[in-house]
């Protein structure tokens, strides 16, 4: 944990206080859930772990719940993929920076607390699903592109498409507790294009 520390003390003041306050604190909740899971979360103990004040916290997220997506947004967030002209490598685009994210110390508990806080919680909209939505905007918008460009079936259901696309992966990490790798990215993309696409897309 020292070192964890010195190297926030080094990196530190390159970067602005309020940046380097955000990092800090979503850094100390990764590690705090990944370490001990999510009961461990307390502000106490992320202002502790961060080296922060609570009011600073509480200023940026007024809940645990706020401050544990916002730390799993810090890994895992929205993206923006670009029109590259062809499904197959935007669909690619989004599941290999998802990949990226997902094989990196700690992600598979980060995301497994996470549901299952958003689970106890029980409200039927929230903050998790929020942040869900924002996950999965950039897939929409690769369908929407695809119809658009006569790729993807103008009858499919979006979000129904978008799911397909984003599932698997994460079943792979928590379900079958074993990393994805980018051949299984490569599965996925063509099967997802079979099932969306125009005949001999």
């Amino acid at each position: 944990m020292g070192g964890a520390k010195t190297q926030k003390a080094e990196r530190g003041p390159g970067r602005p206080r309020q940046e380097r306050v955000t990092d800090d604190t979503l850094e100390a909740v990764i590690d705090l859930v990944t370490e001990q899971g999510v009961k461990a979360v307390t502000m106490d103990a992320v202002a502790a772990r961060a080296g922060v004040s609570k009011p600073a916290i509480y200023r940026r997220w007024p809940s645990k719940q706020a401050l544990i997506i916002a730390a799993a947004e810090s890994r895992i967030g929205p993206l923006s993929v670009p029109d590259l002209g062809d499904i197959r490598a935007e669909l690619r685009e989004v599941l290999t920076a998802r990949l990226a994210a997902y094989q990196r110390p700690g992600t598979a508990r980060l995301l497994a607390e996470l549901m299952a806080s958003a689970s106890e919680a029980g409200e039927p909209r929230g903050e998790y699903v929020d942040y869900t939505e924002r996950l999965m905007a950039a897939t929409r918008r690769i369908l929407q592109r695809g119809i658009a460009r006569g790729e993807v079936r103008a009858d499919i259901d979006i979000r129904s498409a978008a799911t397909l696309v984003a599932a698997p992966l994460v079943y792979r990490l928590l379900a079958e507790r074993e990393l994805p790798s980018a051949d299984f990215v490569e599965d996925v993309v063509d099967m997802v294009v079979r099932a969306v696409g125009l005949g001999g897309t």
